[in-house]
């Protein structure tokens, strides 16, 4: 199945082969749509006494669902764990899509992070997804998304590219390493267990300074290049696989974006900024780990030269806004200005840990993109919100308004996130890949995990810091 694929979905979807009667939290207004517990996937007891928590102290009944439903998503219905040699091996799937990508894989267990001090089987878990990350990048650190099965040939196998078997899709996006770096850093900073950082870790973080160092084109295109057979323009490359040409300043070409469309000028500005922060963490790990010291010390100049040139080059003079970042540039002087609801985006820098969100320029930025000036912020009688082109026009993205919420520092703001979130789940009790910003019932995917998991989180954050917002 593509990933754009949408799929429509009604309350009952699921509702009588998944319903639970023994459930503590069900009301009788809201249909047990979460997975009978006998069926999960994974359990974690502390997820449940979070849940547990958060249904005792919250008296919003409809959130108190929704955090139940949404917030074990990922443990309920896309993790596969087991152990191959002794380690823990976890494979993770998008929902819809049986394929693992290294990006959405990373963030649909990030915010479990919080509990594996105090869950061991939680520890493995995300300590089989690292393991598991680490070895599709040393069988191809260009791909985004894997098989489970290392020998299968998918839809996408006659993509004109250097496709591999076990491969599910192979396009090249910067996030797609820097994902798997940034959860094995916190895991790392967390536990205190290195010992999912073995040689063969090792060798994938080589990958992935070969690999940006190569996108940083200095000495010709690249090695990369991609085309598909299709209707659908965002889903291939130009000029023969390569795309349009940037002039070589430091920064890091990105072939896609994190919606999976091609950029139009290669230097994607949000995932550049991630690349700075993934490498700074990486040459930690090494330095710290195995003393690696030549390896972390080329990461850091990297780093470097790039956070240079997103300083140089990255910003445009707007009318209204004043100084902000641009979404694309190609090295040349021209640029786009917009904004993406997939993460890395503008938006989400700060929760990424890549800029700090007082930074005027962010600040700057921040209300260019949730204003009507980006092309893609749709505002409806249901909704507003960023979207993207990878559904196209008038499609609000509940991710862009989940990360809105967690990177504002207003109560007011955050306030007005939930309550639309909660407005246009269209009755089902799980978010949703997108919604029509006029009628929430209008959706696309119905089983996104990622999704679900991120506005779990952003519920359990706001209840710990600042619980009245959910009143």
């Amino acid at each position: 199945m593509q990933r754009r694929t949408f799929i429509q979905s009604t309350v009952a979807l699921g509702a009588i082969s998944m319903m639970d009667p023994f459930s503590a939290f069900s009301q009788s207004t809201f249909p047990v749509v979460r997975v009978a517990e006998g069926k999960r996937n994974f359990k974690s007891k502390l997820v449940e006494k979070a849940i547990q928590e958060f249904s005792k102290n919250v008296k919003d009944k409809e959130l108190v669902w929704l955090f139940e439903n949404c917030f074990p998503n990922t443990l309920d219905t896309t993790v596969t764990y087991s152990e191959v040699n002794g380690k823990p091996d976890t494979y993770v799937i998008t929902g819809d899509i049986d394929a693992m990508w290294l990006r959405d894989s990373s963030a649909q267990v990030w915010p479990y992070m919080q509990f594996v001090k105090k869950d061991q089987d939680l520890k493995n878990l995300i300590a089989g997804v690292i393991n598991r990350q680490t070895n599709y990048i040393l069988k191809d650190p260009f791909a985004n998304a894997f098989y489970e099965d290392p020998d299968k040939r998918g839809e996408w196998s006659t993509d004109l590219t250097d496709m591999k078997p076990g491969v599910h899709e192979r396009k090249w996006e910067i996030d797609s390493l820097c994902y798997p770096i940034r959860l094995g850093y916190h895991y790392w900073k967390t536990t205190g267990d290195a010992t999912p950082f073995d040689s063969d870790w090792v060798k994938a973080m080589k990958e992935v300074v070969k690999v940006f160092k190569d996108q940083q084109q200095k000495e010709g295109r690249g090695s990369y290049k991609f085309q598909r057979t299709t209707a659908v323009g965002t889903d291939t490359r130009d000029l023969h696989g390569y795309g349009y040409p940037v002039k070589p300043v430091g920064l890091i070409s990105s072939a896609f974006r994190p919606s999976d469309d091609s950029t139009i000028f290669s230097f994607l500005i949000p995932s550049n900024f991630f690349a700075v922060v993934s490498l700074k963490q990486a040459a930690e790990m090494l330095n710290a780990i195995h003393g690696e010291q030549a390896l972390a010390d080329e990461m850091l100049a990297l780093s470097k030269e790039v956070t240079t040139a997103l300083d140089q080059y990255a910003k445009v003079k707007h009318p209204q806004y004043g100084e902000i970042y641009a979404f694309e540039i190609d090295g040349f002087g021209s640029y786009l200005l917009m904004d993406d609801a997939n993460v890395p985006s503008l938006l989400s820098l700060p929760y990424l840990g890549a800029i700090d969100p007082k930074d005027s320029v962010y600040q700057n930025t921040r209300k260019f993109v949730l204003s009507t000036d980006n092309p893609f912020f749709f505002e409806g009688k249901a909704g507003a919100g960023i979207g993207g082109p990878h559904v196209g026009m008038d499609m609000v993205w509940p991710m862009a308004i989940t990360m809105q919420g967690l990177t504002s520092s207003s109560a007011d703001e955050i306030r007005a996130c939930i309550k639309m979130l909660k407005a246009t789940h269209a009755g089902t009790g799980f978010m949703h890949e997108t919604f029509h910003k006029d009628d929430p019932k209008n959706f696309t995917r119905s089983w996104f995990a990622w999704a679900n998991t991120l506005f779990g989180e952003f519920l359990w954050k706001t209840y710990q810091e600042s619980p009245r917002l959910l009143s």
